[in-house]
């Protein structure tokens, strides 16, 4: 992305959205944050992308011990952070003085290089008591090295390039454990939008810039099909009518169940079968989303296979969200039947 959109998403206050109040962030809730981010996609589905993640991320970054949040956020909440939470390739070992040696490789680390802040999870390698277990590290942009891997065919925008660490010092207030981000565990007096299990927020934020980039391609078929309607007769009208009827009523329902889904994580008690639905629920969205964006570019005309056109654009984008592995229909389906079958 260009400095001029990475500064106006920061002044938007996307980086800030679930700062702790006590660092001057929103702490806000997540209805807000996904039609934001909606609305942020129907221009440009990687900067609605970026925009919710760095939102997400200072959720996560809340985690940290309060002098591990005051390094991040002391001096401004208007903080970029990005994640790399593949531990597969990284390994983490105590010091002698109780800080950390951290060291991997992460890949597909969005807006990295927009960065001032990576949180990189590594598996610790030595220590009895933790050993095995999954935690995660706030280091400075200045300390991690950028490979320029990201060749994806959509989002190409996100710059989610891979992420070199050498061995590294980290002090032991910026490390938190994978474990309680994921569950929520968030400790007493926490905000509601930090007290809440990854899962029952996480395929919602992802799927939100969807959202945005389908309308743009309905937007950009119906300028292309309505000098075309004007044209024909009711009879050679029928395909379009369909088209248009049936994706439109598609993104409307995807837009529905996204809000119901985050009205769910806003105020709903969490429980097990909570998580499981919005889960569902995301995987859901992104198959209505590809299933309405697939149909206008295939009836689009000429024009859609236009390298340069917005429904392209918006097909490629729509494509590569749904690709994620958060929004993936078998696993959200084997989680909620898990919840809703047991008794």
């Amino acid at each position: 992305m260009s400095p001029e959109t990475v500064a106006a998403l920061t002044l938007a206050g996307f980086p800030a959205y679930f700062v702790p109040r006590r660092w001057g962030g929103t702490e806000g809730d997540f209805a807000t944050l996904l039609a934001a981010v909606a609305e942020v996609g129907e221009a440009c589905a990687s900067a609605a992308w970026c925009a919710g993640l760095w939102a997400a991320h200072s959720r996560f970054g809340a985690y940290l011990p309060l002098e591990g949040q005051r390094d991040l956020w002391g001096v401004s909440p208007n903080v970029r952070i990005s994640t790399g939470l593949a531990p597969h390739r990284a390994r983490a070992a105590r010091t002698a003085n109780g800080d950390w040696s951290v060291s991997g490789e992460w890949d597909c680390v969005s807006g990295i290089d927009s960065a001032q802040w990576v949180l990189l999870a590594a598996t610790v390698s030595e220590g009895a008591e933790e050993q095995g277990a999954v935690r995660v590290f706030a280091v400075p942009y200045a300390d991690v090295e950028v490979v320029d891997s990201w060749r994806s065919t959509g989002l190409c925008g996100t710059g989610s390039n891979s992420v070199v660490l050498q061995p590294t010092s980290v002090p032991g207030r910026r490390s938190f454990a994978l474990a309680d981000m994921l569950a929520g565990r968030a400790g007493e007096g926490a905000s509601r939008c930090h007290a809440v299990p990854a899962q029952l927020v996480g395929g919602l934020i992802f799927s939100a810039p969807a959202v945005g980039a389908a309308r743009a391609a309905l937007h950009a078929w119906t300028g292309w099909a309505a000098p075309k309607a004007a044209e024909s007769d009711a009879a050679s009208r029928g395909p379009l009518n369909r088209c248009l009827a049936r994706s439109s009523a598609e993104i409307e329902a995807a837009v529905l169940m996204l809000a119901e889904a985050a009205r769910r994580a806003d105020a709903e008690p969490v429980t097990r079968l909570g998580v499981a639905r919005n889960h569902r629920d995301a995987a859901v969205v992104a198959d209505l989303l590809v299933t309405a964006v697939e149909r206008l570019f295939r009836t689009g005309g000429l024009h859609a296979r236009d390298g340069e056109g917005t429904l392209q654009r918006c097909w490629r984008d729509v494509h590569t969200v749904a690709s994620h592995a958060v929004l993936q229909f078998e696993e959200a389906a084997a989680h909620y039947a898990g919840a809703a079958l047991t008794p």
